[in-house]
């Protein structure tokens, strides 16, 4: 069988972008995925994403990591598959879709900027080491003196495979405070078992950690990855915070065709 497929990237995480409204990928195929992510022997990419017909809103996201096992939600991939669903004409300049953690609004500007609204978030827990959250995805939080000096994948392996965590572990978040409102980060992946060059969910997180331990008092804040560059905004209410956008660009890099067969 000959698939056709979309690749697009955000801030340097990509994704395998698949058209499956008329359900004809193997979806409980992890072997077949893992395989078309390797970067060696297959497209290559972070994930890979299915884009379905869904009843009540404009489609639905099926999230993978790169080692095939369907994944929490992915905050550029969901920038991403708003672009790619924009590509294939399912929506105009907004939308308003489904994915693992529920409903998510998104819109589109003209410069191709995505701006995608993600989960409130009304738990934190805070320590003198570390923050952990859950924006769609679970993140350890940790401040460093010099992000660009840290071997992220060496000790985010250790904290995402330590008893802190167990068998599902968490995606592990350095960051570096630049000035009140912009900051650097790196991030360990789960699933992808390394340092991507940008995590949506994991800046998302990083960007309210710094408000909620008092680094910043802002709103919108813009974060350095490896990458490029994100933005995060955010209203405040008491310990909750609600509005969260994850703002940056989506973009399309190639499509081709793949004979499964050869894979």
């Amino acid at each position: 069988m000959t698939i056709q497929f979309f690749k697009y990237q955000g801030t340097g995480n990509d994704f395998i972008m698949i058209d499956n409204r008329q359900e004809v990928f193997s979806k409980n195929n992890t072997k077949l995925i893992k395989q078309l992510c390797d970067r060696r022997f297959g497209i290559g990419a972070d994930g890979l994403i299915l884009l379905e017909n869904d009843k009540i809103s404009d489609f639905k996201m099926v999230y993978y990591n790169s080692d095939g096992n369907e994944s929490s939600m992915c905050g550029n991939g969901g920038r991403c598959i708003v672009a790619f669903a924009k590509q294939l004409n399912v929506i105009d300049n907004e939308t308003t879709f489904i994915a693992v953690d529920g409903e998510h609004y998104a819109k589109i500007s003209v410069d191709g900027t995505v701006s995608l609204q993600m989960k409130n978030v009304d738990e934190i827990k805070m320590t003198s080491d570390y923050v952990f959250l859950n924006t769609g995805s679970p993140h350890h939080i940790t401040l460093v003196d010099d992000v660009k000096s840290v071997p992220v994948k060496e000790i985010g392996s250790q904290i995402r495979y330590s008893d802190l965590y167990g068998k599902p572990g968490s995606n592990v978040n350095f960051v570096e405070a630049i000035s009140d409102s912009l900051y650097a980060v790196r991030t360990y992946e789960r699933g992808v078992e390394d340092e991507t060059l940008s995590c949506g969910t994991g800046v998302t997180a990083a960007a309210i950690a710094m408000n909620a331990i008092g680094k910043t008092t802002s709103n919108e804040i813009s974060l350095l990855v490896e990458g490029g560059e994100l933005k995060v905004t955010f209203n405040k209410e008491g310990n909750n915070y609600t509005d969260v956008f994850l703002i940056g660009p989506a973009t399309f890099v190639f499509e081709g065709k793949i004979e499964l067969a050869t894979i």
